[in-house]
């Protein structure tokens, strides 16, 4: 009995270590994203999955056209994937309007203009909404690519 007490919390904590590592891992350095929707439509299809980093956001090293990971400011319970089309200090013109991208905030718009809820709707996002940076389209196999920084 003892040796099966023994094996079950040797095989606890290994499970456990396992879990803390998963979980930083996901938290703090990057993660695979499934995208859903057609708002990245032609860049990025539904059901296209793809690598992110967590690291660019955190150190706040954000640029203008890379694709982002966030957190709906509509709806806080689901993720967007949009590009960004501004960072803070920015002048957006949207029509007979433009805006200025305040401190603290990004302006993301998706690919797919006639189809997207995007920054044009809600306005500047927040940085603290942001999850992660797509690197790195993997699925489908064929037009598995790099995302340049550019």
């Amino acid at each position: 009995m003892k040796k099966v007490v023994t094996k079950a919390l040797i095989f606890t904590g290994y499970v456990g270590y396992t879990a803390c590592v998963v979980h930083c891992t996901t938290e703090y350095i990057g993660d695979v994203v499934i995208c859903q929707g057609p708002s990245m439509e032609p860049t990025l299809n539904s059901q296209d999955i793809m690598l992110t980093e967590h690291i660019s956001i955190i150190r706040r090293n954000i640029n203008r056209g890379d694709i982002i990971i966030s957190r709906s400011p509509s709806n806080p319970k689901e993720f967007i994937c949009k590009r960004v089309k501004g960072i803070p200090g920015d002048k957006i013109r949207s029509g007979f309007s433009s805006t200025v991208v305040p401190r603290g905030h990004v302006w993301l718009e998706g690919d797919n203009k006639n189809n997207s809820t995007d920054s044009r709707t809600y306005g500047p996002v927040p940085i603290g909404l942001l999850r992660s940076r797509a690197f790195c389209r993997i699925y489908p196999f064929n037009k598995a690519q790099m995302f340049s920084r550019s």
